[in-house]
């Protein structure tokens, strides 16, 4: 379900129109857009919170953007852009196909993100709490935002019970590709290459990589656990809505992609 759902909602990263919408509300800037646009939804917060929340960033990087980023732009300001600029791109990207298409898409996402419980998920919580959008593009994109942020913060969740830090969660994932995502990830969430060397060292200690950064098996094993557990979590939602989604997701999705790059730092991954 979120190999579906995530493409709808990432456009708001690398769609242009998202920077155009932000731009014009005069906000410029790759990871201004990005802190300003994701944190919003909480207010004008401090670095702290947005670094709890997002798990996976540098506390310095968050810090470059929070809190002079509200200097720049007011959250309802932000919410907007953000809104604006992701509409604006599947827009584009769903022309041709039919309205209704679109319309019962957003109708089964609208539900399962009404069925998402948030207890404990301030991310999913706080956009749950904003303000839904009539229009059927914007609703569906507004309910795949809430939808990941569940999912989210269901992950911080398990990557805390597995006892992880942010850098060490991103040097793991990484180990598992054979060290490949190491390249977009560890300059997108700002980590050097002294933190993620020790990062390393502390999966090492576990047993969980080998001290060339190689996942071992008890760590592909320790991997298993902790998506088992977030989709275990994640799962709620989708109780009688999974095949639905499949069939009514997947044109969407893959218009979708045409505006996310295969090689993002999500990880994001087409479906195979």
């Amino acid at each position: 379900m979120w190999a579906l759902f995530e493409p709808l909602h990432a456009v708001t990263y690398f769609a242009p129109q998202g920077a155009v919408a932000f731009e014009q509300a005069g906000l410029t800037g790759f990871w201004r857009r990005y802190f300003a646009g994701r944190a919003a939804a909480l207010g004008a917060v401090g670095p702290g919170p947005v670094t709890a929340a997002f798990f996976g960033f540098a506390p310095r990087m968050v810090q470059r953007a929070i809190p002079d980023v509200w200097t720049r732009i007011s959250p309802p300001a932000a919410l907007a852009a953000r809104t604006a600029g992701a509409t604006a791109a599947l827009t584009d990207l769903f022309a041709g196909l039919p309205d209704k298409t679109v319309t019962e898409a957003a109708d089964l996402l609208t539900d399962a993100a009404h069925a998402a419980d948030t207890t404990g998920r301030v991310l999913a919580a706080a956009h749950a709490d904003l303000p839904w959008p009539d229009a059927p593009i914007a609703r569906l994109w507004h309910a795949a935002t809430i939808l990941r942020e569940h999912r989210g913060d269901g992950h911080v969740a398990a990557l805390l019970t597995a006892g992880l830090d942010g850098c060490e969660s991103l040097a793991w994932r990484a180990a598992l590709d054979g060290g490949k995502l190491r390249e977009v990830t560890q300059p997108a969430r700002g980590w050097t290459d002294d933190e993620w060397q020790a990062a390393v060292g502390r999966l090492a200690d576990r047993g969980w990589v080998t001290p060339d950064g190689t996942a071992t098996e008890t760590g592909r094993k320790a991997y298993d656990r902790v998506e088992a557990l977030t989709d275990e979590l994640a799962a709620g939602p989708w109780h009688n809505r999974d095949k639905a989604a499949t069939e009514l997701l997947t044109p969407l999705t893959e218009r979708a992609w045409q505006a996310v790059p295969d090689d993002n730092p999500i990880p994001l991954r087409r479906r195979q």
